[in-house]
């Protein structure tokens, strides 16, 4: 369910009860025989059981683990789930027989042509990195399920659970890297999964256990925690992240702002329908050339020169050396992958801040003195 007023910008309303859900769903006191309000961490890989086989819901840590399951509850609560890349692709998927074609989702006509008889699963992200185009989820969904028992999978990581649902929109799976947004402090390596299919869960939890694909009990505290304050982190993030697309849209020194928060973005309406509000995710070209380009990540003083994104602290990198330096040069262009295009991860920090370290920055980068050869 959604709350009746519309948010910020005219997205969609936001969704009901999520602050209290993050805080409270899974992290219930009664759970500890202390009573504990804040969950322990729980370090024990195995646990005593009262007869073979009897257990009290653990056994395992590779099964299942307290701490764990705290964080799995939370996260199926704020997706609205009954069960809690590019490299990969390429370079991974393929040694192991697998089929892999890329398709431009934003255009459900060559997702429909690009689907055979052999097709098993759809990948969708949403927006997409670091050109945040944005997918039609719903549309993707009918297309998809109209071909039979293909799963349609949505990487939520840059929008989180807290703008977007993909599983109310039709998808089958939804899934984030966690330490970005969802924890949002750069401290934990972690994936995600959420569905309601209790066939496809029976098959995932089979594997996570076979495969003893778990993370540890401290990097499950960590991201419990970071829910906590997962719905104040976004709103800031979508406050400076409007700002700072703003201030970019108006300087003369920048070519292009693409964020889905601005009418200019392409598919703006889209955002506005299927999402709550917008991240802090900005990516934008500036004028001039490579060179340009790294003086001005050069001179920046706030914003921290480092790939990753979603926490607390703002970070600049160059997607075409650093994130994507591993696709195909040729990729790249087609996907606007440029040696000018800088991607943004605007975080909580002050925003008059933000905005003047940018604005330094970019006149550095434009400065007589800067050397550009």
């Amino acid at each position: 369910m959604q709350e009746k007023d519309a948010s910020p910008h005219g997205f969609l309303p936001r969704f009901q009860h999520f602050a209290t859900q993050a805080i409270h769903v899974g992290q219930e006191p009664e759970q500890w025989t202390s009573q504990a309000v804040v969950p322990p961490i729980s370090l024990s890989t195995t646990f005593k059981q009262g007869a073979p086989g009897r257990h009290l819901g653990f056994e395992y840590s590779r099964s299942g683990n307290p701490t764990r399951n705290c964080l799995e509850k939370a996260v199926a609560a704020l997706d609205g789930a009954k069960y809690s890349t590019n490299r990969y692709f390429r370079q991974v998927a393929t040694e192991f027989g697998l089929k892999i074609s890329f398709v431009d989702c934003s255009k459900t006509k060559l997702l429909e042509e690009a689907i055979t008889p052999e097709t098993k699963l759809v990948w969708i992200e949403t927006p997409t990195n670091p050109i945040l185009k944005m997918i039609d989820i719903e549309a993707c969904a009918h297309t998809v399920h109209k071909h039979g028992d293909i799963i349609l999978v949505v990487d939520n990581t840059f929008m989180s659970a807290y703008f977007q649902r993909p599983l109310a929109l039709g998808a089958d799976i939804c899934m984030y890297s966690a330490t970005k947004y969802m924890n949002g402090h750069s401290d934990v390596v972690m994936g995600l999964v959420s569905l309601n299919s209790e066939r496809l869960h029976n098959r995932l939890r089979f594997l996570q256990n076979s495969l003893g694909a778990v993370p540890s009990p401290i990097d499950c505290y960590l991201c419990n925690r970071g829910l906590k304050t997962l719905q104040i982190r976004m709103e800031k993030h979508f406050e400076n992240g409007m700002e700072v697309a703003q201030f970019l849209e108006s300087n003369p020194w920048v070519e292009k702002v693409i964020y889905p928060g601005l009418p200019s973005h392409p598919q703006h309406e889209l955002a506005k329908r299927q999402c709550t509000g917008c991240p802090g995710m900005i990516t934008f070209y500036i004028k001039g050339s490579l060179q340009h380009a790294e003086t001005f990540l050069k001179n920046l003083k706030l914003f921290t020169l480092a790939e990753s994104l979603g926490g607390y602290e703002s970070l600049a990198e160059h997607p075409a050396i650093m994130t994507h330096a591993s696709v195909p040069k040729s990729d790249r262009e087609v996907l606007g992958i440029s040696d000018t295009l800088i991607r943004l991860s605007v975080g909580l920090e002050d925003k008059q801040d933000l905005l003047d370290d940018l604005d330094q920055a970019l006149k550095a980068a434009h400065s007589p003195n800067a050397s550009h050869n």
